[in-house]
């Protein structure tokens, strides 16, 4: 028997998702599913590790991985859309779980990673591994990301302007050996639209949007 989903479709038919075009909504019963709550939970600890590159620059509190991860994903949308991408979503559904595996691993920043080699891939793909179908549309997603294919270039200059944009504020707020971010993720752009993205982030104050809106 197929059952339909809230939207309409039969499950055990294709989802026809952009991110894994050989995705399938078998019908599932409870069976298996205490590794997508496991998977749920484990996913909460991005709220908790810290970006900790930042400490270098002398951020005693920086955001972490989860903040970073959102506004990510919502660069990506904007940036695909400058960009005529036709599935703006993919690409940010890429940066919604480019940085998963940092659940396991911990957040390294460069420093650290002249001396330590973290296997992010394999960490992935054992989070992925329970997840059945779910969990190979992720992890196709995480690997076009790191690859940078079909959508995964406009996904990785996000991930560089959502850490120029935090750059900027801390600059702006007296940090400046942040500016060292700054000079770093110019070169790495590969995106006319993100390149355009980049000059106006660096031509915007970062605190210039509320001056007119607030309401005295």
């Amino acid at each position: 028997m197929r059952v339909k989903t809230p939207k309409g479709r039969l499950q055990g038919q294709p989802c026809r998702t952009p991110c894994f075009p050989e995705c399938f909504y078998p019908i599932q019963g409870m069976d298996g599913m205490d590794n997508h709550g496991d998977f749920v939970y484990e996913l909460g600890m991005l709220r908790r590790i810290r970006r900790e590159g930042w400490r270098l620059a002398g951020i005693d509190t920086p955001e972490s991985v989860a903040a970073h991860a959102l506004r990510a994903a919502q660069i990506g949308y904007l940036l695909a859309c400058m960009e005529d991408y036709e599935q703006p979503a993919e690409v940010a559904a890429m940066l919604v779980f480019h940085d998963m595996g940092e659940c396991r691993i911990g957040d390294v920043h460069k420093v650290a990673n002249r001396y330590i080699d973290a296997d992010e891939a394999a960490a992935v793909e054992d989070q992925c591994s329970g997840l059945d179908t779910s969990g190979e549309c992720i992890l196709a997603l995480w690997r076009r990301y790191e690859t940078g294919s079909d959508g995964g270039n406009i996904a990785r200059d996000a991930d560089l302007l959502e850490m120029a944009a935090t750059a900027r504020e801390h600059v702006a707020a007296g940090y400046t050996d942040a500016k060292e971010w700054l000079d770093a993720i110019e070169p790495r752009l590969c995106t006319t639209a993100g390149r355009r993205l980049f000059e106006a982030l660096l031509d915007t104050e970062p605190h210039a949007w509320w001056q007119g809106l607030k309401k005295l």
